[in-house]
């Protein structure tokens, strides 16, 4: 079976360089240093232009918690619409309550406005004090597409067990995109160790 690899990315030359490289997908931020914030609507543009392979586009109005104010969520609604606009593969993002599980309402209303993106939960999962629950929570009762997760860990690799565990509960719908510290040199190691298929990281691709 063929690997996914979804390389994440700030700029315009990263993102070329990793689809030149053998990505499969990109994911664009912005302030990776603050684990990812939406980019310039410029930014994704271009890149929507110029890319022959899948751009994803983070949507989180700040960093910190995902528990957003309604001003907050109004923001994601319009980058949404906005780079639904562009013409965007799809869109990453997360939401979760003050009691740290997944914010069903929130996501349901972001998954309504992205009709016809591709939807990912992004790490938002791994604040959750339940895991495996946050996760069939998000099977049974929203349409999303995919969760990116390092299993509630530090690196996919110490979060190994319960990645294993959330790909042996079957969804046709639902992708896992493995995340956590994988990068080109470890992806095999890490690949045989969880039997995932869809990988993703900084530096997941060579682009140095």
């Amino acid at each position: 079976m063929r690997l996914i690899k979804e390389s994440c990315v700030e700029t315009y030359d990263e993102a070329m360089n990793a689809e030149s490289q053998g990505a499969d997908r990109i994911e664009l931020c912005s302030r990776l240093d603050l684990d990812g914030l939406t980019p310039s609507k410029e930014l994704v543009k271009r890149l929507v232009s110029d890319l022959t392979i899948p751009l994803k586009v983070m949507v989180r109005p700040r960093k910190g918690d995902f528990c957003y104010s309604n001003e907050e969520i109004n923001q994601m609604h319009n980058d949404i619409l906005d780079f639904k606009s562009l013409g965007v593969f799809g869109v990453v993002f997360g939401a979760l309550e003050d009691d740290k599980t997944v914010d069903i309402n929130v996501v349901n209303e972001l998954v309504s406005t992205s009709n016809g993106l591709d939807v990912t939960f992004h790490k938002a999962i791994d604040q959750t004090d339940d895991l495996l629950d946050a996760y069939k929570n998000l099977l049974l009762h929203t349409k999303i597409n995919s969760v990116l997760t390092s299993g509630g860990a530090k690196s996919a690799v110490h979060g190994y067990k319960t990645l294993r565990k959330m790909l042996n509960i079957k969804s046709d719908k639902v992708r896992i995109i493995i995340a956590g510290s994988i990068t080109h040199d470890n992806l095999l190691e890490v690949h045989n160790l969880i039997g995932g298929v869809e990988y993703h990281g900084r530096r997941i691709i060579d682009i140095s």
